[in-house]
């Protein structure tokens, strides 16, 4: 059985080999690093400004954040880009004048925000985000949204192109008359991708952290990339035994992509808050991802006992769709 097994990963590892796998993966890795080196932590990460038309000279305060303009048009010309904040001392009532975000919770903050400057009751930014500073705290984010996406990509889309492949070349209705058990047909395609996936979780973390605070989440990381990586290989591995050809599975794709990891990835980001986005099992995962990566409490044992159940019904599935398709084969 083993010696079996060991045939099916060298003949697995080799169509990763040949189908470019881990050099897109490594180009992959080279493109986020670069992007979070050189471009990510060097955007303008200061707070929103914060603009006066004061022509009578009312407000009599001095801050960094705080730009006077000579009229009401440079004013709402200032403020058009929906980021900064502005005040009209020019008639007896002030007013305050603010283009919104789209973003209730962020327009909230913006506000909040103008009025402290404005007071004169902030003394600059903060510069401590708990226990990292504001490059680190990007950092993490940047690197586990980045983990996440590539990890539900690459499990989904691996797995289930190798698997397109060998139904191309025929080797699946071989493996239906081999005296091979084919829960090691799925196994073997699982470990060498869980591998793979944990290797750039590795060196992903790594080029972006630095080696000591690397250290101190890789544990944790580790663990919710493995999970992810299994859920997202078998189902992959059921879509690409479930559907027909390629351009079918691709359709499928991109509808997972656009309904399922979009509003996840909206609501982690960008701040919109849906009551219902609780229910979506993939923002589960994306929040003990990001949650890994900031050192937070780790999730509860029914989080854990849902993975495992999921992982194994996944599994099962997947064996009982390879079983009728080999019978067909037949």
């Amino acid at each position: 059985m083993w010696r079996g097994f060991s045939h099916l990963l060298k003949k697995d590892f080799k169509l990763m080999l040949s189908s470019k796998f881990f050099l897109l993966a490594l180009l992959s890795l080279i493109l986020y690093s670069c992007y979070i080196n050189f471009v990510y932590v060097n955007l303008d990460q200061e707070m929103h400004q914060v603009y006066l038309y004061d022509p009578q000279s009312k407000v009599d305060v001095h801050s960094e954040y705080l730009t006077k303009v000579d009229s009401r048009e440079a004013l709402e010309t200032a403020c058009a880009d929906q980021y900064c904040v502005g005040y009209d001392f020019s008639k007896a009532e002030p007013g305050f004048y603010m283009l919104s975000c789209g973003l209730e919770t962020t327009d909230h903050y913006r506000m909040i925000w103008g009025e402290a400057v404005l007071n004169g009751n902030t003394d600059g930014q903060a510069d401590k985000i708990g226990v990292n500073n504001k490059e680190m705290k990007n950092r993490r984010e940047i690197t586990a949204e980045f983990l996440f996406f590539e990890l539900s990509a690459v499990g989904f889309l691996g797995l289930a192109s190798m698997l397109f492949k060998e139904k191309q070349m025929g080797v699946i209705r071989v493996h239906g008359v081999l005296p091979i058990r084919r829960s090691m047909f799925i196994l073997s395609k699982l470990l060498l991708l869980l591998l793979s996936d944990l290797a750039f979780t590795v060196l992903l973390t790594v080029s972006n952290l630095g080696t000591l605070p690397a250290m101190d989440v890789l544990p944790g990381v580790l663990l919710q990339a493995g999970i992810l990586s299994l859920i997202m290989a078998l189902v992959g591995f059921l879509c690409a035994i479930w559907l027909p050809d390629f351009k079918q599975f691709s359709l499928f794709y991109l509808v997972l992509a656009v309904f399922v990891t979009t509003p996840v990835f909206l609501a982690g980001q960008t701040g919109i808050t849906w009551d219902w986005i609780v229910y979506h099992p993939m923002y589960h995962l994306f929040t003990a991802m990001k949650a890994a990566y900031f050192s937070a409490p780790m999730a509860g044992a029914p989080y854990y006992l849902i993975c495992i159940g999921a992982i194994i019904l996944l599994f099962l599935l997947s064996y009982h769709t390879l079983n009728r398709e080999l019978a067909k084969e037949g």
